[in-house]
């Protein structure tokens, strides 16, 4: 629901509640669907996954300013992920571990293991039947394309992903608004979702203080960043300055 959200988000007035922008959505049809169905479905995952008045407000603002979709999409997987475990733990854990491991293909059947310790993990209540571990797995995997990390339709293949500078940045200022230390930044599991190692994350931060858009240092130990804004709604409200 990737465009759907980024449409919803776009019409979203801060001057309404939850509700009321979840009611105007379904009368006017803002995320363009294609069927009542489809506009209740996506009406209900807005409101059960997102909080654009409060903790999302820079998912919106970025939306509102018509951010390019690209580089919107990251922004997306990094709010929406909070309170989403399984697509989380998906991406930052199995999906990680794949593309480190040097794979290249995979197909739906490949996670099934790792969706079948769910329930050892204490994760989900009960064991998945058959069935529905293959439609999970189906399932992540699409949103593994859809958020670019890979290609293909029956057979999925880790495509060449690169998180774009204007994503990064943000993630660095929301990043940084909750752990507040650049060591802390560099090493936070978020990134692992853009397939990222602690030393990738590194590297781009050193490209970008070479061309000043940033301040990071390391000495021994110590690892000091600093970044344009104070915080991530201060970076996003530049940006749309």
């Amino acid at each position: 629901m990737i465009e759907e959200t980024y449409a919803a988000l776009q019409a979203w007035n801060f001057e309404r509640t939850l509700e009321e922008n979840i009611a105007s959505i379904k009368e006017t049809n803002a995320v363009g669907a294609a069927s009542a169905n489809w506009l209740r479905d996506v009406c209900f995952v807005l409101r059960r996954r997102f909080d654009p008045g409060g903790r999302d407000r820079c998912l919106a603002l970025l939306a509102k300013a018509q951010t390019p979709l690209d580089l919107w999409k990251p922004a997306l997987l990094y709010h929406m992920t909070r309170d989403e475990f399984l697509v989380r733990d998906f991406l930052a854990n199995w999906l990680f571990d794949e593309h480190q491991q040097g794979t290249y293909r995979v197909r739906v059947e490949a996670p099934h293991e790792y969706l079948g310790r769910l329930h050892e993990r204490r994760k989900v209540e009960k064991p998945w039947t058959d069935r529905t571990t293959r439609e999970v797995a189906g399932s992540l995997l699409r949103m593994a394309v859809d958020f670019g990390l890979m290609t293909g339709k029956t057979v999925k293949e880790f495509a060449s992903y690169h998180l774009p500078e204007e994503s990064f940045l943000y993630l660095l200022h929301a990043l940084f608004d909750t752990h507040g230390n650049g060591r802390d930044v560099v090493h936070s599991p978020d990134w692992r979702m853009f397939l990222m190692t602690p030393a990738d994350v590194e590297r781009e931060l050193y490209r970008l203080h070479q061309f000043r858009k940033l301040r990071f240092e390391v000495a021994g130990s110590l690892m000091e960043l600093t970044l344009p804004c104070k915080s991530a709604l201060a970076y996003v409200e530049e940006q749309m300055s």
